[in-house]
């Protein structure tokens, strides 16, 4: 129980109704795979393909898993491609709160098409489409939300020291000279 109230602290769960959701899934894709493990080549080769691309396709699994894979997934690697966890890894939200809070209220689009559920698990080829929608306010980069958000893409390493001359801004609040 401890371990079921931390992973809703971590991603931002509502309730345990959403982990469980999640457990369920996994339980599945474990389940179908046990299954096939249990088959033989001939019986199993179709089905191993179907599970193991759709896994690979959710980014749950790399480009050379096996079906022995599959059982080795955890509930947080799940949990690491919600739409939730991913605005956030993204830099668009500043907490996995004010993330949740983004998505509901459609502030944020997969693509062109604004996604409304928190739970909607993002496709390794969607994930690069995840941005602010258009139809909304904070498509400006000037919007007050997105000016305390700084994005660091997370394989350039920051600078040791800053370029200008500067000191870092504290607060989010833009300088004089920004305005």
């Amino acid at each position: 129980m401890q371990e079921e109230l931390k992973l809703l602290g971590q991603y931002g769960l509502r309730n345990k109704h959403e982990l469980w959701r999640q457990e369920t899934m996994l339980s599945n894709f474990r389940g179908i795979a046990r299954s096939l493990i249990g088959q033989s080549a001939e019986k199993r080769r179709k089905r191993e393909n179907e599970l193991l691309n759709r896994l690979k396709k959710l980014g749950l699994l790399p480009e050379t898993a096996v079906l022995d894979d599959v059982l080795d997934l955890a509930l947080e690697d799940l949990l690491e491609r919600r739409l939730q966890t991913i605005v956030l890894r993204k830099g668009l939200a500043k907490t996995m709160q004010q993330s949740r809070q983004l998505i509901t209220h459609g502030h944020v689009a997969v693509g062109n098409q604004t996604i409304k559920t928190p739970g909607y698990i993002v496709t390794k080829p969607e994930e690069s489409h995840i941005a602010y929608s258009t139809s909304t306010p904070l498509a400006n980069p000037s919007h007050p939300l997105r000016q305390g958000i700084t994005v660091v893409p997370p394989s350039m390493p920051e600078p040791a020291e800053p370029h200008s001359g500067q000191a870092p801004q504290e607060g989010g609040k833009p300088s004089e000279g920004e305005a």
